[in-house]
């Protein structure tokens, strides 16, 4: 897998550092997207659902856009995203994850890091609503990881018109991923997550009594203990070792057959060094993993003429 380094970002100067170009973003942009969108509800095949926006506006070409860990389709990232992909000829999808749309689910699972099964639910209902001659996958975070291990997986059915990927800030090993956010430098972030996790697990447990109790939820402290006691055993694995060992997305990467870019900052707060190793892989053409020296997580702020993000020009890019 080629390993390419991009010095082409520079944050402004008050935003000097890894967390501050990852906080400003998630917290303080503020990004309204004029395009005009509709919100559909597909269901899944175990009789659950998943709420997704789109802007079609006829084109022969789809993004399809997966957010990050309680992320949604509003976020100002996933939005930057679809603005500058409608605005360039796309139409356009950002999809919720179960739970994540402001509705919770009916089923007692979630969605985790490697549940491919409802990509492809998404990707089958697009080429359903419309037939595009290109379907290009983004996705942030978790949502690069799900990405790049349904485009990995030999077992999945995937379709021909998917052409190209480019993923950004990607825990492509996620055990590594998530012992590294209980360090005390990233407490902010684990907090704030395992609080909204927390409130989706009481709130099922008072619907579906029977399948979930938040009473161990006094003894999680960490995002690998919910792993533990929740993501691993809700979506059919027998602990967290064994959940990040077959969702990671380090373990699919050498099978990927489409051109696909991983762009991750080495000053991501958010990403150990196994994250940004592209070393590890074996060699693969159609892959590149893409190392900025600056950027944050999800971030890459920049405030110029227009208001897009250095990620969100260097995304259009890749796909034209």
């Amino acid at each position: 897998m080629p390993l390419e380094f991009n010095d082409q970002y520079v944050p402004p100067k008050w935003l000097f550092e890894g967390h501050l170009q990852t906080i400003y973003p998630g917290i303080l942009r503020k990004f309204k997207n004029p395009h005009q969108f509709n919100r559909f509800r597909v269901n899944t095949d175990d009789e659950d659902f998943l709420d997704l926006d789109y802007w079609n506006n006829q084109n022969s070409r789809l993004v399809i856009i997966s957010h990050g860990l309680e992320g949604s389709s509003d976020r100002p990232y996933i939005q930057g995203a679809v603005k500058i992909c409608v605005d360039n000829g796309f139409d356009v999808i950002a999809w919720n994850y179960r739970g994540c749309s402001g509705e919770i689910n009916k089923k007692a699972r979630f969605y985790h890091s490697g549940a491919t099964d409802d990509l492809d639910t998404i990707i089958k209902w697009a080429e359903a609503a419309n037939d595009y001659s290109e379907i290009m996958l983004v996705g942030f975070s978790l949502g690069g990881n799900l990405t790049l291990k349904y485009l990995g997986e030999e077992t999945s059915i995937k379709s021909s018109s998917i052409k190209k990927a480019m993923v950004y800030s990607v825990p492509i090993d996620l055990k590594a991923g998530s012992l590294n956010i209980n360090r005390l430098s990233n407490t902010l972030y684990s907090r704030r997550f395992l609080k909204s996790m927390s409130k989706k697990v009481q709130i099922k447990s008072k619907l579906m009594p029977d399948e979930i109790s938040a009473t161990p939820l006094k003894q999680i402290k960490t995002l690998y203990d919910f792993d533990e006691r929740y993501t691993a055993p809700l979506h059919g694995f027998q602990d967290a070792e064994e959940y990040y060992k077959q969702c990671s997305a380090i373990n699919y990467v050498q099978n990927i057959e489409i051109e696909t870019r991983i762009v991750n900052a080495l000053n991501d707060p958010l990403l150990p060094a196994e994250c940004l190793d592209g070393t590890k892989f074996k060699n693969n053409q159609y892959v590149t993993m893409e190392l900025t020296n600056q950027g944050g997580h999800c971030g890459y702020p920049t405030f110029g003429e227009d208001e897009f993000y250095w990620s969100e020009k260097h995304l259009i890019d890749f796909l034209k």
